[in-house]
């Protein structure tokens, strides 16, 4: 599971609260999720790669050409799941992620 392990409950309770925060989500977290999170656990996914996950998809959805059309509410962390198993997939670099986490955070500082 990583360098560090930890518990399947501090798993579960990270990969949730950075569902919660992730630009575009509802903010609300229901069983399907945590039931979610905890089959990515047994799975065996990294935790870094779930949250990098969340990074890339909140980058793809801001980062759009003006006038496109509003996107809906994320409701739900499956909605996530082509975009993990794309990151388990990728051979990007660190870097690249944090600059997308910075881009996320200046975006959503910018008011609309």
């Amino acid at each position: 599971m990583g360098e560090n392990p930890i518990s399947r409950e501090e798993y579960i309770d990270k990969i949730l609260n950075a569902y919660r925060w992730t630009p575009g989500a509802a903010g609300t977290v229901r069983r399907p999720d945590r039931l979610l999170a905890a089959q990515l656990h047994e799975r065996g996914v990294p935790l870094m790669a779930v949250e990098n996950a969340l990074v890339l998809a909140a980058a793809r959805r801001m980062i759009r050409a003006a006038g496109s059309p509003p996107l809906g509410t994320i409701r739900s962390l499956a909605y996530f799941l082509p975009v993990i198993e794309e990151v388990l997939s990728l051979s990007v670099g660190p870097g690249y992620l944090q600059h997308l986490r910075h881009k996320i955070e200046r975006l959503a500082q910018t008011p609309r």
